[in-house]
């Protein structure tokens, strides 16, 4: 199976609901340059999605989709407004949409729940999932343990149901790679962030830019809730109390509204940064189907001159 052929896109490429920054017409613009566009849920209310579902239907007439983070407080209603507008894509994290399976399928919406583990993916397909994302822990934000090439192959290995790569994707090079390990798509966001057209504050795009391989780290891990960020100053001191047993209280003094001072104020110091490892590839500040067109194209040369490869072997 295409990931085109599911989600009916030019490219097999999802674009991630990133918290704060994924709004409605992010994903529309997304959606118009041939991906899929996702609107975020974030820590946002139903009636804030519901505005962004229609302010995306006002600006593409292409598919676009919604993330629903299930730790949400106000899943629940957000959950019936994606019905009500009938979303053409769902896709989930932190956790499991089975309450809400049925009533989205009922109106013929695509539902692909994020998974970091095989488990959870077996779990998803017992659900009725039409795909799953497998998500490695080189991507940004919430993380899970294992990277994407080793939770990739063995989620296509043990699963029935198609299987998206996310983690670790920043170039058609990447793609190609997860498309050989058995995924049908990717699904990508830090690349994505240095798009034109991405609301984010323009000091964020430009610390991505000066982003080196190794910028990045993991936040978290104490609380089991590990967050991928870029190193600042909040980082080294979350990291220092972490490391020294702070509890969770005094750690969440530091990281509350973190997220917020980073994409709207550009607060590089103390916001939080996040970001996937593939920060340290990105080079320029480009339109979003620049990026996503350069991306497929990208992967289809590699893919056509892989058999070039099997000389080595």
């Amino acid at each position: 199976m295409k990931l085109q052929d599911l989600i009916h896109t030019k490219y097999p490429i999802i674009q991630g609901g990133m918290a704060n920054i994924a709004t409605g017409e992010f994903a529309a613009a997304v959606s118009n340059a041939g991906g899929l566009g996702l609107i975020g849920s974030g820590g946002y209310d139903h009636e804030w999605m519901r505005e962004q579902i229609r302010i995306a239907r006002a600006k593409t007439d292409k598919p676009f989709g919604v993330n629903l983070m299930l730790m949400n407080p106000d899943a629940d209603a957000i959950a019936q407004v994606l019905a009500e507008e009938k979303v053409a894509v769902i896709t989930t994290g932190a956790g499991s949409p089975g309450k809400y399976i049925s009533m989205w399928k009922a109106n013929g919406t695509i539902v692909i729940p994020v998974i970091a583990s095989v488990a959870l993916g077996q779990l998803m397909e017992r659900s009725g999932v039409d795909a799953v994302i497998a998500e490695g822990g080189e991507s940004g934000g919430h993380v899970g343990d294992m990277t994407t090439m080793t939770l990739l192959p063995q989620a296509v290995e043990r699963l029935k149901v198609p299987v998206i790569a996310a983690g670790g994707i920043g170039s058609g090079a990447q793609m190609a790679a997860a498309m050989m390990l058995g995924a049908i798509g990717v699904q990508v966001g830090t690349c994505l962030l240095v798009s034109e057209e991405c609301p984010i504050h323009e000091n964020y795009k430009q610390a991505l830019i000066k982003a080196k391989d190794n910028a990045t780290t993991v936040t978290g891990r104490s609380q089991g809730a590990p967050v991928r960020i870029i190193k600042n100053k909040m980082a080294r001191e979350y990291l220092k109390l972490e490391t020294a047993g702070a509890g969770k209280e005094e750690l969440e003094k530091i990281t509350l509204g973190g997220l917020r001072r980073a994409v709207l104020d550009g607060d590089m110091e103390t916001g939080s940064v996040m970001a996937g490892q593939v920060c340290g590839q990105l080079k320029q500040i480009r339109p979003v189907a620049e990026i996503l067109e350069e991306m497929n194209n990208d992967a289809k040369a590699c893919l056509q001159n892989a058999a070039s490869l099997s000389a080595l072997l």
